[in-house]
Order: C-alpha cells, then structure tokens, then sequence
C-alpha cells in the first residue's frame, strides 16, 4: 500500500492542474445536486417494529381521522396578573384563535380550551390542541405562517400565548461556533508550522471536502429521508478529520523537504508514509461509522453512512488534492517569511525536544503516571453510572425559546404530565367500546396518573383511543414506569389488545431500542480494535491496551456528559438551559466516532516507535524517540479537533450542543491523557513484551505495513526487508 501510494502522490504533483480541475468538477457536480434535489430534514424519528409505532399504523389504517402520525402543536394562554380567561374579552380572543386555528392549512382537528376543559382551577391558563395531518417534518411553511399569524393576534389581545408541540417552526438559527472551532484550528496550524502557507492548505483541504460531503447529503435528502442532526454530524466530524489528516501528510512532506528531498519526491514519501497511516485511520472511522447500520435503527444508520462518506471523501483528497496543491506551493512551506513566524518541522525531534522530554519524565514514573490518570479518568466516569437515556423535546428547549416557555406554563397551571400525554390505543375485534371503558376505568386507578380521557371508537367501532394524562413529565422515569405497566394491563373482552404510542411513547420505546442495542455495538467495536490494531502493531499486547485506554476515555466522556446535561454540573457556564435525559442515540454515535479518533492518534504515535525499536533501539529509549517525533502533531491535530467540536456547544439546538460537548471532551482525554500520558507510561512497563506475537499468528497475518518501513527500505536501496517483525535486541543496563 505504501509503494502505491508513493506513486499516486508522485503523480498528484506532477499533474497537479489536472487534479485539481477534477476536484473543482466534482465540487460543482455536489453543488447543482444539492441545489436541485435537496429535500427536508425530519426532527422526528421512529423505529420500525416498536408498539408504538405498531400502534401508529393501526390507527393509520382504522382510525385515519385520529391523525395519530400526524404532528402536534399546543397553544398556550396564560391571562394577566389577576385576570382569568373567562373574562369576556379574553374568551373572545381564544375562540377567534381557535376558529382561525380550524382554517389554518394541514390541520386536521382543534381542541379549543373551553370545549374540552382544559383551563387550570384558577381559570389563568389553557390550552388547545392543534392536530395536523401530516408528520411534523411536513408541515408546510404557509401552516407554519398560519400557527404565528395566530398567536401574534392573541397576543395583542393581551394574553400570553406560547407553543409547544413538533408542529412549531424549527428556528434554524446558526451561531458562529464552527467559524470559531476553524479560527482556533487556523492559528493551531499556524503555531505548528510557523507558515501561513502551510497552514492554509489543510483548511483549504477541509471547507473543499465538506463542501463536497455536505451538497451530496443534502441532494440524496431529496431522495431519502434523513433526519435533522445527519448533515451537523457530518460537518463536525469532516471538518475535523480533514483538518487532521491534511496536519499529518503537510507535517510529513516538511520533514522530508528538512531532509533534503526535492519537492515531488518530499510529497511521494509523504503520502507513501503519512498517508499510509491517513488511510488506516480514516478506514477505522469509515468503518466504526458505517457498522451503525448493524444496529437496525434507520435514522442512526443515515446518519453514520453520511458522517462516513463524508470521511472517505476528506481522506481521497487529502491523497490527491493535498500533494497536488504541495505541488503549487513547493518549497514555500519550508517556512514563514513573515514577521513572527518561525521555520518549524513538526517531526523534527531535535527541533522541539519537549516531546521527548515529557516523555522521559512519563518514564522515569511510570507507575505514578498510570495510576494517576486512570483514577482521574476513572473518578470521571462515576457518573455514568445514572445515566438515562431519551430524546428531546419540550422540556430540553432553551428556556427564552416559545416552546420552553409553553412547557413551564403548562407545568404551572396543569402539571408536568400535561406535557407528555399517551395515546392508548385498544384493538377490539368487537365491543371496543366496553373494553375501552374497562382499559380506562383500571389505568384510573393506576399510580402516577392524572387524568383518563374519554374514549374515541372509530366508525367501524373496532379501534378505540383514550389519552393518559401523566403526573409525571414525559421524560421523567416515573412515566416509563407508567408505559410499561399500562401496556402489561389485561383487557377483559376477548381478542382485544391494548398499546401506548404518542409522542412521549415513541421517544421512550426509541431510548430503551437504542439502550439495547449500545452494549453489542461496544462488543463489535472493541472486537474490531483488537483485530486492527494486531494488523498493524504485529503485537498482542499493544491492541488490548489501546482497547482498554479506548474504553476508560468512553467511560470517562460518559461521566462528563451526564455531569453536565443530565445532573446540571456546570450547566450554567456551558450555557445548558435545561438538562434531563442523555440524547439517546449519542453513547452509539460517540462510541463509533472515539474509536475511530482513538485509533488515529494511537496509530500516529505507535508507529514512530514500532519503527525505532524496528531499526534497533532498546524498548524505553523506543518509546521516547517515537512519543518525540509524533507528540507534537499529535497534540496540534488534538486540539484542532477539540476546537471544532467544542465550537459546537454554542448551537442553541441541545442535541448539537450535547454532541459537540461529548466529542470534544472526548478527544481531550483519549488524546492528551490515554495516548499522550498512559500510552507511554504502558508502553515503558511493558518493555520488549509489548512488541510480542507468537510465530504461528505472526505467519498468518498479512504484513500492512502502515509505517511504510518497506518503502523507504526500497527507496533507500537498502531491499525490501522479508517482514517487518521486530528484532529482538538486547537493552543496555
């Protein structure tokens, strides 16, 4: 693989027009695809197979007027201080709102305040129930129109109005965390390589694959239907990637110009050596990503197929478009020429020596070192240990937002329940009426209920519905409580069935799928590192202390994430307006995305000292020659990636928020505490053993060869060595 792409990188430089006319075709054929087949994004999600969504169907085909699919918004009123809404003027307003609300495009049904009782004992807050036609993903701007045109008049009436429910407009407000997240990578490049030139190509690098990964996304979004948080992932994750990889290969191709190479023969060895290890690592992620599939939740596989595609086009340019632009810039990036900027190789031990020398005080304690960090890690993780997982909704909305507010006023004037009712559905072949009324009189008797409506029969009169009212908010554990006891009622009539669906429903049977599925996915990626990491170390030992490491900065970025958006820790200063649930399809996402990154900076860092003892170097001095030449880049990539996600956390959308968080955590303890500090205190104990395998395994696995030790063998004409399994040497006392 090395020689190979030795030769693409050669060529990439030499017909670098050519390249990057191919590049800027793809570009514009990503672009005029997105401009004319882009479709919607959905907020909502569902999993086939689940009762709740069982139950959405049935109505969907016997209960079509339900609308049981179809989205929801809630509109609040809330009169002033020492007024009630029965005033006259005030129930005036209401109902002109509630027959404006019957016109609106989409709507199926309104349950106006005053027709269906629902206004507080005090008479100061009441709600209609908006039901559409249509998901809430469908809702068309002109409804969207209608629903504010609304609630602007109520309020001019002098009421306090506020909406709640999947019905109401996203705000697609855009804060500037990204352009923040680019500006500390941009001046982090610039530190590294003390060039302005150097610098810029792998963010040139970067926004031209994004670019491309995020038009073709957004065109198959006309074809397929891809949830809302798809395309974020996958700029967080390319931006980030694309920056690292085109760090390592430009870091390379300055250390062989330091070297005396010429230009093109600088960027066949960089690409032939770093983006040996670039193809590896951008493989690990692919795959971690692309083995979201397995899990068999639709939106989680649309969205790591996309994050996925997404890489391999950041890692296919930084093999062809990087070497065709070193081609343009040449010798230029051997250094700044500007005030301030210093000539720097990023690989050059001797050059920035404070990699070897942290190095060599991890040595000198190896022990202290590693119990030290494993405790801070493991002291980190405590928290995970409470981690409940859901989905968003209401109650996680900024707090300023009109949906948060409606969420505190209807918990004010009715209870948090009100926020999260359940539609029971009862399935009687015949008599729905009776078993309906006998389902309702025994969940009234139930704890945590509030309220039991009515029941609907459908005309047919086999299918009936009745909403639950909770006391319990929707994302509470009391209420999942309450949805598994309802659903494990006895009807009495024979052949009828009951199930619980809604929107609170779905989210729980959502949580507990995704739940379920977390611990298998862990046991794929693991199994997957182990596998890898023996491929490319030729050892047993090192994969299964890169598994273990990749495990405790797992386990420790759980903590950290429950800490904060679950129990309030530090809340406030992250600008967390509320905290509940975990996300639930963030531990899955955040396990693919970590091993990946955890695999990258353990390949960069290893390898340098595979290499060394390799070539002779006695175990301990191995480990800190290579932690010297890799520590530097390893640290720049680290905190570009850290950057960009954290740039994240100002979104006002909690998910984003909640994902860039838990990524940028996570790239700092796997990279600046495992791979930086536990790695080569691990690697200093185990010596010469870290580097053994037995023969029988050593002849049955293909030699990958990812440092490139053939190539520069052969380039050397030094010959091509027969394996590239250590040599045992004997370490100096």
């Amino acid at each position: 693989m090395a020689s190979f792409l030795y030769r693409l990188g050669r060529s990439a430089f030499r017909h670098r027009r050519w390249v990057v006319v191919a590049w800027l075709a793809v570009l514009a054929a990503a672009l005029i695809g997105a401009s004319a087949l882009s479709g919607p994004t959905r907020d909502s999600f569902s999993i086939p197979g689940t009762q709740s969504q069982q139950a959405i169907d049935l109505l969907a085909q016997r209960f079509p007027q339900a609308s049981a699919g179809g989205a929801t918004a809630r509109v609040v009123f809330a009169a002033p201080g020492g007024k009630t809404l029965r005033d006259p003027a005030y129930r005036t307003v209401i109902r002109t709102a509630v027959d404006d609300l019957e016109r609106a495009p989409q709507v199926a049904s309104v349950d106006g305040p005053f027709t269906s009782g629902a206004i507080n004992e005090a008479g100061t807050i009441g709600f209609a129930e908006v039901s559409y036609r249509v998901p809430g993903e469908d809702v068309s701007d002109a409804a969207h129109a209608a629903l504010t045109r609304v609630v602007d008049r109520a309020r001019d009436g002098g009421l306090t109005v506020e909406v709640g429910g999947d019905a109401t407009a996203s705000e697609d407000e855009q804060g500037f965390g990204e352009i923040i997240g680019v500006v500390v990578a941009a001046v982090v490049l610039v530190v590294t390589f003390g060039s302005l030139i150097a610098a810029g190509l792998p963010l040139l690098t970067a926004v031209l694959g994004i670019a491309i990964g995020l038009g073709v996304i957004s065109a198959a979004s006309g074809l397929v239907d891809l949830s809302s948080e798809t395309p974020t992932l996958a700029l967080m994750l390319g931006l980030a990637v694309a920056i690292d990889y085109a760090l390592f290969i430009v870091s390379r191709y300055r250390h062989e110009l330091a070297a005396g190479r010429e230009p093109q023969e600088a960027a066949g060895r960089a690409v032939g050596t770093a983006g040996s290890a670039v193809v590896f690592a951008g493989l690990t992620v692919i795959i971690a990503l692309a083995a979201l599939s397995v899990v068999g939740i639709p939106f989680l596989t649309q969205m790591g197929l996309a994050a996925a595609f997404t890489v391999a086009v950041s890692v296919v340019i930084a093999l062809t478009l990087l070497p065709a632009l070193l081609g343009f810039a040449g010798r230029r990036l051997r250094g700044g020429r500007r005030a301030g900027l210093h000539t720097r190789d990023p690989q050059g031990g001797n050059r920035g020596p404070s990699g070897e020398r942290w190095a060599r005080l991890v040595a000198r304690r190896p022990v202290a070192v590693l119990l030290i960090a494993v405790v801070g890690l493991g002291t980190i993780a405590l928290p995970a240990r409470d981690m409940r997982l859901g989905l968003s909704d209401d109650s996680t909305a900024p707090s300023d937002s009109t949906q948060g507010k409606a969420y505190g006023l209807l918990s004010e004037g009715f209870g948090p329940g009100f926020n999260g009712p359940l539609i029971v559905v009862v399935d009687a072949r015949a008599g729905a009426a009776e078993a309906a009324g006998q389902v309702a009189a025994r969940i009234r008797d139930l704890d945590d209920v509030s309220a039991v409506t009515d029941p609907s029969i459908n005309p047919a009169g086999d299918t009936a519905i009745l909403t639950v009212i909770p006391d319990s908010g929707p994302s509470t554990e009391a209420t999942r409580d309450l949805v598994r006891v309802i659903r494990r009622q006895d009807v009495p009539v024979p052949g009828a069935a009951i199930a619980v669906t809604g929107l609170t429903a779905i989210n729980i049977d959502i949580s507990a799928k995704l739940g379920e599925a977390l611990l298998p996915y862990l046991a794929v990626v693991v199994g997957l590192a182990f596998v890898l990491l023996m491929l490319v170390f030729r050892s047993l030992l090192v994969p299964l202390k890169a598994t273990a490491g990749f495990l405790l900065s797992i386990a420790a970025t759980f903590g950290a994430v429950v800490a904060v958006f679950q129990k309030g820790w530090f809340a406030e200063a992250l600008g967390v307006d509320r905290v509940g649930p975990i996300t639930s399809f963030l531990p899955i996402v955040l396990i693919g995305i970590v091993f990946g990154l955890a695999m990258d900076y353990q390949v960069f860092l290893v390898t340098r000292m595979r290499e060394d003892y390799v070539r002779g170097i006695p175990p301990r001095a191995a480990v800190i020659s290579g932690f010297g030449h890799g520590a530097r880049v390893v640290t720049a990539a680290a905190v570009i990636m850290i950057s960009v996600f954290s740039g994240f956390v100002l979104a006002p959308d909690a998910i984003i928020k909640s994902i860039g968080f838990a990524l940028g955590i996570a790239v700092l303890f796997d990279a600046l505490i495992v791979r930086m500090t536990i790695v080569p205190a691990a690697m200093t104990l185990l010596g010469r053993s870290a580097w053994w395998l037995p023969r029988w395994l050593d002849r049955l696995l293909p030699d990958v060869d990812v440092e490139g030790e053939k190539l520069r063998h052969w380039l050397d004409g030094a010959g091509e060595p027969a394996r590239s399994a250590p040599v045992p040497v004997r370490e100096p006392v």
